[in-house]
């Protein structure tokens, strides 16, 4: 019995996955425009940060959405198919949980800030310190 309900939610997760990839490249904001200083700021401040992901996860696929409407280019990294990324999530951040931002500052610390809601509320701090 074990067996077949395993399955089943592996058939359901087979599913859904391609849906929801789908569904979140059609339903990506085009991103806000910024000015050219604003935008180097931006881009400045993005190098110092990074997400931890796993490609279908609803939450992560909130803060890629949120990250392509503010125009903020962050590596993503795919904690799922990567070994590496995960042991960096374990390490660093004490558990694999995503969505991650990995943030450096530059005195070379780095935080590591999990829940979606959080993440977005620090890139939206972005976007608004360098309108400032």
């Amino acid at each position: 019995m074990r067996v077949i309900i395993r399955l089943f939610f592996r058939f359901i997760r087979l599913v859904l996955t391609p849906v929801m990839l789908l569904a979140e490249k059609l339903s990506t904001p085009s991103p806000m425009p910024h000015s050219a200083e604003q935008q180097q700021q931006l881009s400045q401040a993005c190098q110092q940060l990074a997400l931890y992901q796993f490609a279908a996860c609803p939450f992560c696929i909130k803060v890629r959405k949120e990250m392509a409407r503010l125009g903020l280019n962050i590596q993503k990294r795919d904690a799922q198919h990567h070994a590496e990324y995960r042991q960096q999530l374990l390490s660093g951040g004490g558990k694999v949980k995503v969505p991650c931002l990995q943030i450096k500052d530059d005195l070379g610390e780095t935080q590591w800030l999990y829940e979606s809601e959080a993440i977005i509320l620090h890139l939206q701090s972005l976007v608004t310190a360098s309108r400032s």
